[in-house]
């Protein structure tokens, strides 16, 4: 099982860092379009010029940490993850509930689903992935 755990880990990671590098794609296409709540990019850069510019610099700003995190990601599971460390365990499991947590709080205080998924799906994976080497928390004590 713990080949299984940091392989599904390892996944995840470079799901991480394969939408990232998308989403960067998006974000400095000049020709790229997508929804912004009830309108779009395009639309919103019509009616205020300038702001489609700021949004597509928020994007790749977020883009940017993301990928950053998969990297991060990616060099614990394939390093001290994969050796074994406890720590290693507890860290991962810190990062997901963080940004699961901090994603999902756009519910109550923006008062919007969208974005939803991208908090549930990679948690869930994520403790999928660490519930198959759940033993090396146990024997660490």
């Amino acid at each position: 099982m713990k080949k299984a755990s940091w392989i599904v880990l390892c996944v995840l990671g470079v799901l991480f860092l394969t939408v990232s590098l998308i989403s960067t794609g998006i974000a400095y296409s000049s020709s790229s379009d997508w929804p912004i709540g009830p309108s779009s990019l395009l639309k919103v850069e019509a009616a205020f010029p300038g702001a489609g510019q700021a949004l597509r610099g928020v994007r790749g700003t977020s883009a940017a940490f993301a990928a950053g995190y998969a990297v991060l990601w990616l060099t614990v599971v394939l390093g001290p993850y994969r050796r074994g460390e406890s720590w290693a365990w507890w860290g991962l499991l810190g990062a997901s509930l963080v940004l699961a947590s901090i994603i999902l709080l756009r519910v109550p205080l923006v008062g919007i689903t969208g974005g939803v998924p991208a908090a549930i799906y990679p948690l869930v994976l994520a403790l999928i992935g660490l519930l198959l080497d759940l033993g090396r928390v146990r024997g660490a004590r």
